[in-house]
């Protein structure tokens, strides 16, 4: 969805048992012999020594598999067990993620003797990153200054909308021959792909946020070759995509509100107040401020905007966006601003990568309504309402009401076919509301899902909950899923504590956000904003 990085126990159900080393390929699983011969080269970074690199080319169009080939990076952390349980591929979300990165943050964060069991194979899904060719259709599309979001008047929603349409008309310019393959399926048809190359029969998949519609689409489409699914933090299948951003729109103001609260339990550190509403009054204050005079001639509303969202996503952010609104607020100190928005909210080259990428496939994946006035209406209905975020995330997706390449309908998804499978989802999730991961849940029959209860952080694995961990941990060792009696639910984990304010004399501005490998607390899904 946009741009923008743990419940019930009861006796568990086993999968298939583990795979005695990667078996030969043959005709008969579906694997080209001569596929399965992939040259991996060192490309070790600090954090990950033993990281590998290769590529595969796999058919543009994959209804003509002679025709023009593309490329697809991949990474891998090999598996060291003397014995394997196959490859687990890995994805961040977006769509538009890279995954490169996220093989080794996968392998080192889990535990050893799990990780020691699978290839972990990262990839970059088709015009990401450094597959090729990679898409950009605008550069620099989110350099400041932004027309303000909130279209106050006919001037300023016609800019927005010039723009938006300015960018689908670039694209379609630049990429005629890639946008028809641009989407969801296609993509899905291309873990195929890697799964042959792999020399596997089957696969292991644990994909976050927009990865599990892309997990959920290829055991649609193939699910003989599904060994084990991981779907963290799930989109709602049934709303691709136009209802899934409208119900972000909410889910988001929820989580500013959040924000709020927890910036009032902490006055004393912020200087906010102690009523949760009027320090949410203040954010707005401060909004409407930079609005008119910009906070160093670069933050302006839409700006600020992109500047907090990623505390929607992760809370790990909030002690340093609550000390660069105490800053401005308190201080005037425009600069705090500035630096959160570098920091957090500046889209560089590989945001100008990822954005293409996340309008080429959801521009493509389903039909979005081609009148304006139905956007509008929508829009404003909903900022009533929910008026953090709603605007913004309308233009995010505004290219999508021109977009050059007529619509696909979406994959239905549902399956019965499937060994049992396991996800997760946080009750306050923004970027993918929970309702989404229930009805996944009831789509993929014999799934078990887990819940993390009053948990608003999106990617909730591997994130140091130890509940959530042990479920996932159980299912990638031994198959095992929690099975429930509960409506929705089949086990449910406390939440990961919310953040403490900096100690005195520690600096909020540390930020535990970025690695030098890429590797976030968000694992890089600040894709299906998303």
């Amino acid at each position: 969805m946009t741009n923008r990085s743990g419940i019930l126990f009861a006796v568990g159900a086993t999968v298939a048992g583990l795979m005695t080393g990667v078996p030969s390929p043959s005709a008969a699983d579906g694997v080209a012999p001569s596929a399965a011969q992939l040259t991996w080269t060192g490309c070790a970074t600090k954090s990950y020594p033993t990281l590998q690199c290769s590529t595969v080319r796999t058919p543009l169009n994959h209804d003509d598999p002679s025709g023009r080939s593309i490329t697809l990076a991949l990474s891998r952390i090999p598996h060291t067990a003397k014995t394997s349980q196959g490859p687990l591929l890995v994805n961040p979300g977006g769509p538009g993620g890279s995954g490169l990165a996220m093989a080794g943050f996968v392998a080192a964060s889990l535990p050893k003797e799990t990780a020691a069991q699978y290839d972990v194979i990262g990839f970059d899904p088709r015009g990401v990153g450094k597959s090729s060719p990679a898409l950009n259709c605008v550069p620099k599309y989110f350099e400041p200054r932004r027309p303000d979001p909130v279209p106050l008047d006919l001037r300023t929603e016609q800019a927005n909308r010039d723009r938006a349409a300015s960018f689908a008309a670039a694209c379609g310019a630049k990429y005629p021959d890639l946008l028809p393959y641009m989407d969801t399926v296609s993509t899905a048809k291309d873990l195929d792909v890697i799964r042959q190359a792999l020399g596997s029969p089957q696969i292991n998949y644990f994909g976050y946020s927009y990865g599990t519609y892309l997990g959920a689409v290829y055991a649609k489409l193939f699910p003989q070759r599904v060994r084990r699914l991981v779907l963290d933090s799930n989109v709602d299948p049934d709303g691709v995509w136009y209802d899934d951003n409208i119900g972000q729109d909410y889910a988001f103001d929820a989580r500013q509100k959040a924000f709020a609260a927890w910036i009032a339990k902490h006055d004393s550190t912020y200087g906010l107040g102690s009523d949760p509403a009027k320090v949410e009054a203040a954010w707005y204050g401060m909004s409407e401020a930079v609005r008119k005079e910009p906070a160093g001639g670069t933050v302006g509303m839409s700006e600020l905007q992109d500047t907090f969202l990623p505390g929607g996503y992760n809370n790990g952010y909030w002690p340093y966006l609550a000390d660069a609104f105490a800053s401005y607020v308190n201080h005037k100190d425009q600069d705090a601003l500035v630096r959160a928005y570098k920091k957090l909210g500046a889209i560089d080259d590989k945001g100008d990568n990822g954005y293409s990428v996340y309008a080429a496939v959801q521009c493509h994946d389903a039909e979005w309504t081609r009148d304006w006035n139905t956007w509008r209406s929508d829009s404003w209905k909903v900022h009533g309402k929910a008026p953090f975020y709603t605007w913004n995330n309308a233009w995010y997706n505004a290219p999508c009401a021109s977009w050059p390449v007529v619509p696909l309908n979406p994959v239905r998804v549902s399956n019965d076919a499937l060994p049992p499978t396991l996800l997760f989802q946080a009750t306050e999730d923004a970027a993918t509301p929970y309702e989404g991961g229930v009805t996944m849940h009831r789509r993929l029959r014999g799934s078990s899902l887990v819940v993390e209860q009053g948990g608003g952080n999106h990617g909730i694995t591997l994130s140091g909950n130890k509940c959530l961990d042990g479920y996932l941990v159980d299912y990638l060792d031994k198959g095992t899923v929690p099975r429930g009696s509960g409506a929705d639910a089949d086990a449910v984990c406390p939440k990961s504590p919310d953040p403490e304010p900096p100690a005195a004399g520690t600096s909020a501005k540390t930020l535990r956000s970025a690695t030098a490998d890429g590797g976030t607390v968000l694992h890089g899904m600040l894709g299906f904003r998303g």
